[in-house]
């Protein structure tokens, strides 16, 4: 066995990809005993920008079909590879209904049932679209996580199109086992996941989340002092709205009942009682 279960992340290389995906993706295929070229990507914008198949395409003749919803992200990404007869862009929203699911999407195309590399990027219900596929089962699966949510806390978010949260690497994780997958590299942004059949040959002892998972950058931590104060730690920013947090902002007692209740005086434990009720009655209020 490695010594280090997130070896991988040694081999973290950028040529299309954001966060060193093609060099991750690169050395797990090197891994597969028999590959046969064939990825799928969505969204896949205009199929280069932070792509993570445009390097399979370019450097190792990949056939690929690279799905994107977006009319105009779409026009460019048609036009990039109208010259590239192995590529097939298709302009459709993935779901995790059997209408507009990947299974009845890829039945128009001649690829392999367990095709080589999947990529689900779609900024919220990856987790919905990847349990919906029954009909294929590629090799190797990267799947996007919100990397706000730390790794031990399980969330999944609601299943609708304009719901935009994600999900937390540990449901995903649990996903995967249900699907016969295991979980070999984590970036900040994607799970690295291979089936199982392979799993043995990257010799990785614990593939937990929270072990694999070594970029907690976007995470913010909430505590609360034995006084009820409550404090925040890590990033601390609401991160694609470049928001910051402020702790003085998110007290929930007044100052002078942020003290330990046990040694609360006479006066604050009558001051905490009518507090309480007010925020009860005021709650029901806005109810």
């Amino acid at each position: 066995m490695n010594q280090r279960p997130e070896w991988l992340l040694d081999y973290t290389n950028n040529t299309h990809s954001q966060l060193g995906e093609d060099g991750v993706i690169a050395k797990i295929l090197e891994m597969i005993p028999e590959t046969d070229r064939w990825c799928v990507e969505f969204g896949a914008w205009d199929g280069k920008y932070l792509s993570n198949v445009c390097r399979l395409i370019e450097e190792e003749d990949y056939n690929a079909i690279l799905i994107e919803g977006d009319a105009a992200r779409f026009s460019i990404l048609k036009s990039n590879y109208a010259k590239n007869d192995k590529v097939f862009p298709v302009n459709a929203f993935v779901g995790y209904q059997k209408k507009d699911g990947l299974d009845t999407i890829l039945q128009s195309y001649n690829i392999p049932r367990n095709f080589d590399f999947l990529s689900v990027d779609i900024d919220g219900n990856d987790y919905h679209v990847w349990k919906a596929i029954k009909e294929y089962r590629p090799k190797v699966v990267c799947v996007e996580f919100n990397p706000t949510i730390p790794s031990e806390v399980f969330f999944i978010q609601s299943a609708k199109p304009n719901v935009s949260q994600g999900c937390s690497i540990l449901a995903i994780d649990k996903l995967s086992r249900e699907k016969g997958y295991e979980l070999v590299c984590v970036l900040r942004y994607n799970a690295f996941f291979v089936d199982q059949l392979y799993f043995p040959k990257f010799q990785i002892s614990n593939n937990a989340p929270h072990v694999l998972r070594k970029d907690l950058s976007f995470v913010t931590w909430i505590f609360t002092g034995y006084d009820g104060s409550i404090h925040l730690a890590g990033c601390q920013q609401l991160p694609w709205h470049r928001m910051n947090l402020y702790e003085q902002k998110m007290q929930l007692l007044p100052r002078f009942l942020q003290h330990y209740p046990d040694n609360y005086s006479k006066s604050q434990k009558i001051l905490f009682k009518i507090f309480k009720n007010f925020r009860k009655l005021f709650r029901k209020v806005r109810l």
